[in-house]
């Protein structure tokens, strides 16, 4: 891996507490300037969902307060010591600091009070949750229990099939879940890739909200409500991205990953909107890696299929290895929609474990960035100008950026998100840097791909032979003969 030591596990907990709703430490539940305790007492303190005990030493927790996100926090915790103490203590510190002025207080002030689980004064409009999946029969299990626990009232599960080489996943769904039949519908894409897979979610879906997540993670039960709820109260609102947290953290390529900010996006909500660019991204909207991931995200059913849907020539699966969220993000916003992210709205992911899947996954990230910028291109050529009007700007930023990251000590100091920071292998930066280099290169196979498959596809819809992706086809539905539905 290299000569650096490697990082060591941490266990994942989340701690909930009962802390003060704005940055002055002013709580509106009570009386009207009445001050909160300065203790914020512990109200709860569990290890990660799915996950193994809190042990001695280094812990990773979610803070809450009053059961809504708020920080994180990494501790250690010696033998014989109350891990919610030390992790108490070191959160009130910092939900502390993040209200004094001139810094994150909007950190704090995200955290108001807030009960999950409290019905809205409408009905929430109905939700499918897509979830695609290859031969994960194991996984898909613990995400869909976590699924079916959601407090919104209003929702269907779509399981889509991805190219599977065994009934494992049909029969999970179909003998394991048939009690759950009225709830779960389950959907086969014989074409294999993750964006076609969600375009044939896409046309199954009933909802007027489509969400997104993976079979990796275990979802938060106030996800659904959270991640929909703001479709309602915005109606030019067209995506809704999430706080993505580590599950486990028990390797060091786990570690390692999120030390380097993993998928989360922090805890202060933000609301990209095409008509009002923010200033500190010079490259909006081609940033959309800061957008969110494509683990927790929700868009307006109409709005994506508006926009084209995803494009099935990205993502898993095909020659291009990634990009599919950051297209559709992207294709989103240049419809005219507006992005909002909010930490309310979360679930736990499984990293991979392994040190070749974090090589892979640094080479995908590369590939996948690339590939969903030449896929926007290609798709939207009026938006070629754009680019290039803020290439030099973007450029500019990017460099700064990169020269505060080179400032950071290589020794253990708090990351971004709370774990300890470890040097990013140069062999990870030159393997993403070879994947942006490739990126242009798998987006055009996997298009030469898809028309391939196109030509070898019979009358009536059966997929032929030829395998690969489908490439630069427009509209969100999925091509109903190459899907097999049973409800």
């Amino acid at each position: 891996m290299s000569s650096t030591p490697a990082p060591r596990p941490l266990s994942v907990a989340e701690l909930d507490l009962d802390g003060p709703d704005t940055p002055d430490g002013t709580d509106r539940t009570g009386p009207p300037g009445r001050t909160a305790r300065p203790d914020w007492p512990v109200l709860g303190f569990r290890p990660a969902p799915g996950g193994p005990p809190v042990v001695p030493g280094d812990v990773f927790a979610l803070v809450r307060l009053r059961g809504r996100p708020a920080a994180t926090v990494v501790g250690t915790v010696a033998d014989g010591e109350d891990p919610a103490t030390v992790l108490a203590d070191l959160a009130r510190r910092r939900l502390a600091e993040a209200g004094r002025p001139g810094t994150d207080a909007e950190r704090l002030a995200a955290a108001r009070t807030h009960v999950p689980g409290t019905p809205p004064a409408a009905p929430p409009a109905r939700v499918s949750v897509v979830v695609a999946t290859r031969e994960r029969p194991g996984p898909l299990a613990r995400a869909l229990d976590s699924l079916l626990a959601q407090d919104h009232p209003d929702f269907e599960l779509i399981v889509v099939d991805n190219a599977p080489r065994t009934p494992a996943t049909h029969e999970l769904v179909t003998r394991t879940y048939a009690e759950h039949a009225d709830r779960i519908r389950y959907v086969r894409e014989d074409t294999p890739g993750l964006a076609t897979a969600h375009n044939t979610g896409l046309a199954a879906a009933e909802g007027a909200v489509v969400a997104f997540t993976d079979d990796d993670v275990i979802a938060d039960p106030h996800w659904l409500s959270a991640l929909t709820a703001p479709f309602a109260a915005d109606p030019g609102l067209g995506c809704v991205t999430g706080l993505i947290l580590p599950a486990r953290l028990g390797t060091p390529a786990q570690v390692l990953l999120e030390s380097h900010g993993g998928f989360a996006k922090g805890f202060a909500p933000r609301l990209y909107d095409p008509a009002h660019p923010p200033a500190d991204e010079p490259l909006f909207p081609f940033t959309a890696g800061s957008f969110g991931s494509g683990a927790n995200m929700a868009f307006r059913a109409d709005a994506l299929r508006r926009a084209g849907g995803f494009d099935p020539a990205t993502g898993t699966g095909t020659a291009a290895r990634g990009g599919d969220d950051l297209y559709a993000f992207v294709a989103v916003l240049a419809a005219g929609f507006r992005l909002r992210y909010t930490s309310e709205a979360l679930v736990w992911h499984h990293h991979r474990d392994t040190w070749q899947d974090l090589r892979n996954q640094a080479y995908g990230y590369g590939a996948g960035l690339t590939a969903y910028l030449t896929a926007t291109l290609v798709r939207s050529p009026r938006l070629l100008p754009a680019l290039l009007a803020r290439l030099p700007r973007g450029l500019a930023h990017a460099r700064t950026m990169t020269a505060r990251r080179g400032e950071t000590p290589e020794t253990g100091v708090p990351g971004e998100h709370g774990t300890q920071h470890h040097p990013w292998p140069a062999s990870l930066s030159r393997l993403e840097r070879r994947g942006m280099l490739y990126g242009p290169i798998g987006y055009a196979k996997a298009r030469a791909q898809g028309r391939a498959q196109a030509r070898t596809r019979v009358p009536g819809g059966t997929p032929g032979q030829g395998g690969g992706q489908g490439g630069g086809q427009g509209g969100g539905q999925a091509r109903r003969g190459s899907a097999a539905v049973i409800r």
